[in-house]
């Protein structure tokens, strides 16, 4: 359960940040849906420092590096830091700190999917991942740096129960 927003300690003051640049079994904007294990043997492979962190999918603009990138449950699940010696990293830092800036989009290499005649959607089932872009407006719009931390247990608790009594 998400309480707290949080858009000022999302991305820490060094240019780390995380989040989750593809979510399984989610249709993009394109009708486009990432399987689970679509990642597996690219990630074997190419090591996180391979894999290019990118302002808006332009290959003149690297921003940082990824420290890591995994699937898990969810999707892919990645943990960059911007290199903040670079006049641009500096600038998406502080739009990412705001929480102005907070979209994941990857750029890959299709090697097997299979379409989905009634329903249009693409099933991305093997993809060769090459960059992990920042961008204003994701193709996967659940694609996303965290904004929002989760509280504490102990401070969960005192949450509801503070509410409980405001609101009763």
């Amino acid at each position: 359960m998400k309480f707290l927003s949080q858009p000022l300690n999302a991305v820490d003051g060094g240019g780390v940040f995380e989040g989750y640049a593809s979510l399984f079994g989610v249709a993009d904007l394109g009708k486009d849906v990432v399987m689970p294990g679509a990642f597996t043997d690219s990630l074997r492979k190419r090591e996180a420092s391979a894999v290019r962190l990118l302002w808006q999918h332009d290959p003149a603009t690297p921003i940082g590096r990824w420290l890591s990138i995994e699937e898990d449950r969810r999707g892919l699940r990645v943990r960059g830091k911007l290199n903040l010696a670079v006049e641009r990293a500096r600038d998406i830092h502080a739009l990412m700190r705001e929480g102005a800036v907070d979209g994941l989009s990857i750029g890959f290499r299709v090697e097997r999917a299979r379409a989905e005649r009634p329903t249009g959607l693409r099933r991305l089932e093997k993809l060769d991942l090459w960059e992990i872009s920042v961008v204003t407006f994701p193709m996967l719009p659940g694609a996303r740096v965290e904004t929002v931390k989760h509280a504490p247990p102990k401070l969960a608790s005192s949450i509801r129960a503070t509410t409980a009594r405001l609101f009763s």
